[in-house]
């Protein structure tokens, strides 16, 4: 099966430092339910990032479960990815 044809993977995080010690998986899903994952995202304005990569191994933990240390370096480089977007919406945004 090449890589265009397999159906889309897709993982949601959430972080919140004051209550939890690491991201974790809010959402994920392969095929239809990506989609649904990635529709909802650009309709709230969720900055989404590629990672073919690391969602797959997103993607094999349960839900709600706090992301392991060996993904910290690869889910920091996501955050501060999510942080730039939006920083750039805040500046874009007339006040």
């Amino acid at each position: 099966m090449s890589e265009k044809s397999k159906p889309p993977l897709a993982a949601a995080l959430k972080y919140d430092a004051k209550k939890d010690a690491a991201p974790r998986v809010t959402a994920r899903g392969r095929g239809l339910i990506a989609e649904k994952i990635i529709q909802l995202a650009r309709k709230n304005d969720v900055p989404i990032k590629s990672d073919p990569a690391l969602v797959q191994v997103l993607s094999k933990l349960d839900l709600d479960e706090q992301i392991p240390a060996e993904l910290y370096k690869a889910v920091a480089e996501i955050l501060a990815f999510v942080y730039t977007v939006n920083g750039k919406r805040q500046a874009d945004e007339p006040g």
